[in-house]
């Protein structure tokens, strides 16, 4: 970031332009620290360059805490992911033109950065309901702005606003992906498989085996799957690694006192099984 350019100058224009107003859906338009429709509902860009959205409190334990987000930003860091990182540049690089890539449930932005880089026309729109996270995510990248929100709501999106939906390990909203979608535009869903982190035990959720058959009919109203990837590795996971992966995850919010003396007893290295679905759709027509 140039030393001139303050955080809350981190909101592309584009972004903004797909924007709407949360309360009575009415375009947006940026001024100056704040976000605001022709009706005067009025949202600040916090100081570290995101616009939070919300305007009811959400459940205990559904966002990532401050802690969470430290660990995912941690491990994230150390490449273990930059697989999964790649095939979702290389759909960018070839599908998302000069439009909008949305990631909903971005978390800190990683994704979405790589995916930014390989495609250098589009801008990007994080969403996520952990403004913790966001405070990371508006600035993975020059071409990204962050919004929190609750994507089980409706989305403060207009219609037709985005080339690509990602949805990485995060809460499916098949409405509203078909809704922000424009016409020809992808969603691409990333998911963990059934041997995903398997070495792990129950320090880990567990994934369902038949999450993949889930999935497809949990979208089939609106979606057609045009194809499907497994990206399968086996990587050394030092002791610090498996931490911030099982601190980074939905178990953090409630490892008991067993598990975490477990977590930190480890003091060798573990070879771990990382196995993610990246699946691509279109939306189907009338």
């Amino acid at each position: 970031m140039n030393s001139a350019e303050h955080p809350r100058d981190r909101l592309p224009h584009r972004v903004v332009h797909a924007l709407r107003c949360s309360v009575c859906g009415a375009q947006v338009k940026r001024a100056d620290t704040t976000v605001r429709c022709h009706q005067g509902h009025s949202f600040d860009i916090a100081k570290q360059g995101y616009v939070n959205l919300l305007h009811a409190r959400i459940p205990a334990g559904t966002a990532d805490t401050a802690p969470m987000v430290a660990a995912r930003a941690a491990f994230l860091g150390s490449g273990v992911y930059r697989p999964l990182a790649d095939v979702l540049a290389r759909l960018a690089a070839t599908h998302a033109g000069d439009g909008l890539i949305v990631d909903a449930g971005a978390g800190t932005g990683y994704y979405l950065a790589r995916a930014l880089d390989a495609a250098p026309k589009a801008a990007g729109l994080a969403l996520d309901v952990s403004a913790l996270a966001l405070r990371r995510a508006a600035r993975a990248h020059e071409r990204a702005g962050a919004a929190v929100w609750n994507l089980w709501e409706p989305w403060p999106m207009g219609d037709d606003v985005a080339s690509m939906v990602f949805n990485v390990f995060a809460p499916r909203n098949a409405e509203q992906f078909h809704r922000v979608l424009a016409p020809g535009g992808l969603l691409v869903v990333a998911t963990p498989t059934a041997g995903h982190l398997r070495e792990l035990g129950d320090l880990v959720l567990d994934v369902d085996e038949r999450k993949d058959e889930r999935l497809a009919r949990s979208l089939s109203e609106y979606f057609t799957r045009t194809s499907r990837v497994e990206v399968t590795n086996r990587v050394e996971f030092s002791p610090e690694l498996v931490r911030e992966v099982v601190d980074m995850g939905p178990t953090a919010h409630h490892l008991t006192d067993d598990r975490r003396a477990r977590l930190e007893a480890l003091s060798s290295p573990l070879d771990v099984t990382t196995s993610f679905a990246v699946s691509v759709y279109r939306a189907v027509t009338a």
